[in-house]
């Protein structure tokens, strides 16, 4: 990634939190605009409704006082006398809240006296000519009436409502009290004044106040409009610099108009404080969002690396785990040359034996071990990592099959140096398969494939196995031997074989354990070796031992349908049964159907069987029940694992087989003593004991003194088809000296 092209991204974020910023604040000032807009417009409509509903009851009380007047003009006629008519006058004038009440005649004699004359100057006609709401120089108001027929002639009622008077009728109760009214007449002239004309501007001077051209245009309008008895509203800008809105309604009285003062955010209030801290509030929240965001997205960095620390980790080795081995394969092989690099597959041997007797802590400690002694013998540009439990696979620089097993030799030999951990008693078993990767485009998974199957496929444990034109020949092969299995057991070709069990203590027949062999009419003699481990790997081996099983059952019928007593004859039993927990009832209904009396037939167990944690109860419950019907169980290959002792406390069986190994170096009194220790302990036990593999007479002779219940072994016999058995066992003399 380029300099420029990495700032870029890693300033993203920010680019985006001021775009995202840049757009809500457009989108803010556009709502802001309108909603000012809209206020102003509500605004205007409600001056304009309240207006005109004060007009309304401006002049509908001014139609009263002048009714008020008529009432009490009809009382007066005719005229009482002076006196009476002073006292009337003054009470309905109390009554009525006139300042004052006078009957004037043409003349402009007016009772009472002291009604001020300057309030008739020059109005004579206006007074006289009818009803009439006189505009008095102080701003009172004089309301004239004449008097009703009957009267004097020509005389009229006057009454007086002074300046503070009208100012109450005028002022406006709604606004908040931040309204002004007045009434001007039709050319502008203030008729009644508000109380207080210092918050804003005086009246008197409005239209020549206009700040600008659209104000003038405006005021010209409304003067237009008073003329002509029309209603209107509209802003403008104070001298002041205050923002107002006017509103005009005309009178029903001499063309007065009711002109309305308020301020223009009556209704947005503080709307424009209030959106700027909005601004405000909207950009520190953005700047928290920011922060928050540059925040998340570096945590979302600091877990992503986290996360990938883990995904791509193994949590017990502390070394690559498999999804990191693919990751660091494929960026290798985007370079790799075809036939340049080999995966190497290890697999160790009995390792659940080692969690078993050292404990899991240990085990782990030891995988750890592993691990990191792989990692040590790796060059550069070369990867391991642990896939399973305990397998590991490898990617090493190496084309030549001899190179790649000189290294793996390396690092075996390394684990098993004298520095391993202190657990590790014993040098490990480290099968090992290889594939040459000559298509670094193959799919890893399939290399890991053929490297895993050279390695289940060796022939030598200590020898790496290589994917190649044999093992592909070896696998057709299996591949043939299990397609031929359901026939050969369909036209018998598999045979048993008896190998004798001769007694110590008299050289008697005591036994004998049932082997299989097949003779395929187009192979020829299949050696147990290669069709056993297969049969075992692919569950068909579960077959194989019913068939075995039979032939044995319906073999000890017959002899005792001869008359002949029927012999002990024991067979080995896979642990591949155990992964069905019904696996005995097979067996047991073989039994009941060849009528075979208990304590004839043995299932032998190997040791390995008894090490999986998932099928130890199943087995312990197993050999219940198999003594339960009459089976007899005995432990194979005692001895060669770890835990045998451990087996003989918890498991009921009722012979053990020394393995072969043990009898290899008899002269050594080592394994004499040995050999000796674990014939006394089953005797304490009550267990019988049975040496397998013994050849020569100096291994008969030590177990006869050990103690050794039988043995078996070509020292007496090689495993012999049932009818050289049956012509072999009865001339079977007592037994060599």
């Amino acid at each position: 990634m380029k300099p420029t092209k990495s700032i870029l991204f890693h300033l993203r974020p920010i680019i985006l939190i001021a775009a995202v910023s840049m757009v809500l604040s457009a989108l803010l000032l556009w709502n802001s605009s309108a909603l000012k807009r809209e206020l102003a417009h509500s605004t205007e409509e409600y001056v304009m409704d309240v207006s005109a509903q004060l007009a309304g009851d401006i002049s509908s009380r001014l139609d009263s006082f002048q009714q008020a007047l008529e009432s009490v003009a009809c009382t007066l006629s005719p005229l009482p006398d002076q006196d009476a008519l002073q006292a009337s006058l003054n009470r309905q004038a109390q009554i009525l809240g006139f300042d004052a009440l006078a009957v004037i005649a043409p003349g402009g004699a007016a009772v009472p006296q002291g009604f001020p004359k300057e309030y008739l100057q020059d109005r004579q006609n206006e007074l006289f000519s009818g009803p009439a709401v006189t505009y008095l120089g102080g701003q009172d108001l004089l309301f004239s009436v004449p008097l009703e027929a009957g009267g004097p002639a020509g005389h009229i009622l006057a009454g007086v409502r002074s300046k503070e008077n009208i100012q109450a009728l005028i002022e406006p109760k709604s606004y908040n009290g931040r309204g002004l009214t007045c009434i001007v007449n039709s050319s502008g002239a203030v008729v009644i004044s508000p109380t207080d004309l210092k918050p804003f501007l005086q009246l008197g001077d409005i239209f020549s106040s206009g700040a600008d051209a659209k104000a003038q245009q405006a005021i010209s309008h409304m003067i237009t409009g008073m003329a002509a008895q029309r209603s209107g509203v509209f802003q403008f800008t104070a001298v002041d610099g205050s923002n107002l809105v006017l509103s005009y309604h005309p009178l029903n009285a001499n063309g007065w108009i009711l002109l309305t003062l308020v301020p223009a955010d009556l209704i947005s209030g503080n709307a424009g404080a209030y959106i700027f801290r909005s601004f405000l509030l909207i950009a520190g929240g953005l700047l928290v969002l920011g922060l928050l965001f540059l925040a998340l997205v570096q945590t979302y960095r600091a877990n992503r690396r986290q996360l990938e620390s883990v995904a791509y980790t193994d949590p017990l080795t502390g070394g690559l785990n498999r999804a990191a081995f693919q990751r660091a394969y494929q960026k290798l092989a985007s370079g790799m040359p075809p036939s340049s690099c080999t995966l190497v597959f290890l697999d160790v041997k009995g390792f659940k034996l080692i969690n078993e007797s050292l404990g899991v802590r240990a085990g782990n400690k030891i995988l750890q071990y592993i691990c990191q002694t792989l990692q040590r013998y790796l060059q550069p540009g070369e990867i391991a990592a642990r896939v399973n439990a305990d397998q590991f696979v490898l990617c090493l620089q190496e084309s030549a099959p001899g190179q790649v097993q000189a290294r793996l030799d390396e690092m075996v030999g390394a684990i098993n140096s004298a520095g391993r951990p202190a657990e590790l008693q014993y040098a490990l078993t480290i099968p090992q398969g290889a594939c040459l990767i000559d298509d670094p485009a193959t799919d890893l998974m399939l290399i890991e494939e053929r490297a895993r199957t050279a390695c289940k496929l060796q022939s030598e444990r200590s020898v790496c196995s290589f994917y190649n034109s044999d093992l592909i020949e070896k696998i057709k092969r299996e591949q043939e031997l299990n397609a031929q299995l359901p026939l050969s057991l369909a036209h018998g070709d598999f045979y048993v074989y008896l190998q004798p069990k001769v007694r110590l203590r008299d050289g008697a027949l005591g036994g004998a354990e049932a082997l299989v062999r097949w003779r395929h009419p187009q192979y020829g003699m299949i050696p147990p070796g290669e069709f056993i481990p297969l049969f075992e790997r692919n569950g068909s081996v579960c077959t194989l031992d019913l068939y075995l099983f039979e032939q044995i059952c319906a073999l000890l019928r017959r002899w005792m349908d001869q008359g002949r007593a029927p012999l002990p004859i024991s067979f080995n039993l896979s642990r591949v049964h155990f992964k069905n927990p019904n696996y005995l009832e097979p067996f047991l209904r073989l039994k009941e159907q060849y009528r075979i009396p208990n304590g004839i037939l043995e299932m032998e167990l190997t040791e390995s069987t008894f090490f999986d944690e998932q099928q130890r109860q199943l087995v312990q419950s197993s050999i219940v029940e198999m003594h339960r019907h009459g089976f007899l169980c005995s432990l194979d290959d005692f001895g060669v694992g770890f835990s045998a002792l451990a087996l003989l406390k918890d498991f009921d069986v009722d012979a053990i087989k020394l393995d072969r190994q043990f009898f290899s170096e008899i002269a050594s009194s080592k394994s004499r003593a040995i050999i000796s220790g674990f014939i006394a302990l089953a005797q304490t036990l009550g267990i019988h004991t049975v040496a397998e593999g013994i050849e020569t007479r100096e291994q008969a002779d030590f177990l006869r003194q050990a103690g050794c219940d039988m043995i078996q072994g070509f020292y007496f016999s090689k495993p012999l088809p049932i009818p050289e058995f049956e012509t072999w066992a009865p001339s079977r003399p007592p037994g060599p000296n």
